[in-house]
Order: structure tokens, then C-alpha cells, then sequence
């Protein structure tokens, strides 16, 4: 067969390949500008904020509080589930203790992170289950572990992550937020971490569609110039 038939079939199956990847990036891209970055991060889902101090003396005495968790690095105070709380940063890592009587509350049981979690939560759903995370899954795999997971029985399989040591909100999930990563990762074709927008494959892709697109334009021009009358 003559190069030509080979040359072609190959611009045929360049052309299909990249007119998909073409087709991903405009219905991804039509997503992320369709549906706003407030509702994908889940602000309207849960809101984190702060408690006001209740401050009924007595603390207790930090040469006490020193002396029950040396190493101490620095010490806050700050009011969870009604109740006043040291939060500790230690050699370990961070923990919490009762402001009066120094008693150690983290990690969190199961009880109390479903509490945090419905006075996060803004909707009317109630809790379907709660699953303590000890290998993150891929649309937190960026937190620490462990965690609680505390999922909602609404329509958008609403789940909040929790810090079992400091009671902190580490993430909202959704399906909204789901679709959003997954389109996202078919957007930058990262189909491992889904965050490496320079990676070589969309490098390659970007590069083909952008020669694919240029040969189109030369073949327009070339197909005008043969119509032309001499």
C-alpha cells in the first residue's frame, strides 16, 4: 500500500483519539464554569465555627496541665461540644483535654463525632452510618489519618471528615464535588494523583490536538487554493 493510504489512516485515528480528549476537556471545562466553587467545596453543607468560651473557673493550673502531658509544645483553649478543652500540641501529635480537670478526650469516640458532625451540618438529613478511616480514601487522600467519616442520608451522599484529635472539620464531600473530581482528573489526565496538571500525558495530548488543529487550518487554506479558477 503507498504511504499515503498509511499517512491517512493515521490523521484519521490521531483525529479520533484527540477529538475525544477534545470533547472531555469541553464537557469538563462546561461543568467547572457551570457549577460554582462555593458548592463544589460544600460551604452551603456544614459550616465550621467557633464556640464562645464558657470560661466557669476554675482551669486548671498549668504547672498541672505541664506536668500531666510533658513535652507540651503549646497550649490552646477553645469550647467543643459544650464543654471547655485544652488543645495540646505534643511531641505525638495534637490532643485534647478537659480544661478543668485535665482529663485526656481524644481520640474522640464515636458518639462525639457524630455529635460535631450534626452541629456542622446545615441540611435536615440524618446520619446513616459513621466509619473510622484508617487508610484514606482517594477524595481525601491528602488528610491525615485517622479520621471519622460521618455520612448523611441526603441526596448528595453528603460526608463529613472529622480530626478524631482535635474535633477538626478536615473535609466536605458530596456527589457534586465526586463528579467534579472526576471530571477534573479526565481535564488535566492525571489518572493517579489527579493534581499534576503538567503531567506528560496532557503535555502530549495539548501538543497533538494543538499540530492536529494547525494541519486542519492548512488543509482548509490547501482546499481553497485547488478550487481556485486559473
Amino acid at each position: 500500500m503507498k504511504p499515503a493510504f498509511w499517512a491517512r489512516r493515521a490523521h484519521k485515528w490521531i483525529g479520533l483519539v484527540v477529538g475525544v480528549q477534545a470533547l472531555l476537556w469541553m464537557v469538563s471545562g462546561v461543568y467547572m464554569t457551570v457549577i460554582s466553587l462555593d458548592i463544589i467545596h460544600g460551604d452551603h453543607l456544614a459550616h465550621a465555627h467557633r464556640e464562645p468560651l464558657a470560661r466557669q473557673a476554675p482551669y486548671l493550673e498549668q504547672d498541672a496541665l505541664l506536668a500531666r502531658y510533658p513535652g507540651t509544645r503549646g497550649v490552646a483553649l477553645k469550647r467543643l461540644l459544650g464543654r471547655d478543652v485544652f488543645e495540646l500540641r505534643t511531641a505525638e501529635g495534637t490532643l485534647l483535654a478537659d480544661a478543668h480537670s485535665g482529663e485526656r478526650l481524644t481520640p474522640l469516640p464515636e458518639a462525639d463525632a457524630i455529635a460535631l458532625a450534626r452541629a456542622l451540618y446545615q441540611g435536615e438529613a440524618g446520619v446513616a452510618r459513621t466509619e473510622w478511616v484508617t487508610v484514606a480514601p482517594k477524595e481525601v487522600a491528602t488528610r491525615p489519618v485517622p479520621m471519622w467519616a460521618v455520612h448523611f442520608d441526603d441526596r448528595g451522599a453528603t460526608t463529613l471528615y472529622l480530626s478524631p484529635d482535635t474535633g477538626e472539620l478536615l473535609a466536605r464531600r458530596h456527589s457534586l464535588w465526586r463528579w467534579f473530581d472526576f471530571l477534573w482528573m479526565l481535564h488535566i489526565m492525571d489518572y493517579d494523583t489527579r493534581s499534576d496538571v503538567n503531567n506528560t500525558l496532557f503535555r502530549v495530548a495539548s501538543i497533538a490536538g494543538l499540530l492536529f488543529a494547525l494541519s486542519g487550518v492548512w488543509l482548509l487554506f490547501y482546499s481553497f487554493r485547488r478550487r481556485t479558477p486559473a
